[in-house]
């Protein structure tokens, strides 16, 4: 080959590595550099999911709703809590961005055991689970133990509720007669014969008042057929108990 074909050669191989760069340059670089961009993801925690929803479409990203993994007592079930990815990091245009927002349900739990705890703390613990406590009865009790305290209770222990629930209480309020002394519960005394009730009724704290007869030939003499007041009901010490006893006369 003369030097006047491989001076040709050489530049038409100069003219094709020229054009190879300019379509490299011009073309093909450009191409992946738009697609190899990124984008920086948004701050979107703490703003509402519609809100946080809206500006990462803005910003070119997609946003996928998630639920946290338990409920947070007091955080707002749209409120956006966390997110994937974190914001400031640098990630490919069109990403899905996940909001992770509370659950919607607040999960149940078992009804507390308020029998026997002081009202104060029945209270208390009431507000702290969210139990609504719509009514508190009083009932009379006879020892200083039971005063102000939970006696009963609507709702089960163990019985599965969510926060919300309505339940009542009854407390105990110990009282005492003007002589300063506590009510005692009457004893049954029926079927006893009469020095057994005055004996048993003298044990309880009290005194037998008005001794009655009454005829039965079916049942036996001296036996208490009836008391007054009636059994178990609460009365103060300074008040007789009135009998009605058989006679075979």
């Amino acid at each position: 080959m003369t030097v006047t074909g491989k001076m040709k050669k050489a530049g038409v191989i100069a003219c094709i590595v020229f054009a190879v760069v300019l379509l490299f340059d011009k073309l093909l670089m450009p191409m992946y550099i738009s697609l190899g961009s990124v984008k920086v993801v948004p701050d979107v925690t703490n703003m509402d999911y519609e809100g946080a929803s809206e500006k990462l479409q803005r910003a070119g990203f997609e946003a996928i709703k998630s639920y946290h993994v338990k409920y947070l007592s007091k955080v707002d079930s749209n409120l956006v809590i966390s997110q994937t990815p974190l914001a400031g990091m640098e990630v490919k245009p069109g990403r899905n961005v996940y909001l992770v927002v509370n659950k919607r349900e607040k999960p149940g739990f078992p009804m507390p055991d308020f029998v026997g705890r002081p009202e104060f703390d029945a209270r208390q613990a009431a507000v702290r689970m969210e139990i609504v406590l719509t009514g508190v009865q009083l009932s009379t009790v006879t020892t200083p133990e039971e005063n102000g305290r939970v006696l009963s209770q609507s709702i089960p222990a163990q019985t599965m509720i969510k926060p919300g629930t309505a339940a009542s209480l009854i407390i105990g309020r110990y009282e005492v007669s003007a002589l300063g002394m506590k009510k005692v519960a009457l004893p049954n005394v029926l079927g006893m014969s009469l020095a057994q009730a005055r004996q048993v009724i003298t044990d309880s704290g009290l005194t037998t008042g008005k001794v009655t007869t009454e005829y039965s030939a079916l049942l036996v003499p001296n036996t208490v057929i009836s008391q007054k007041p009636a059994v178990g009901s609460y009365i103060s010490p300074e008040q007789p108990v009135e009998l009605t006893v058989v006679t075979a006369e």
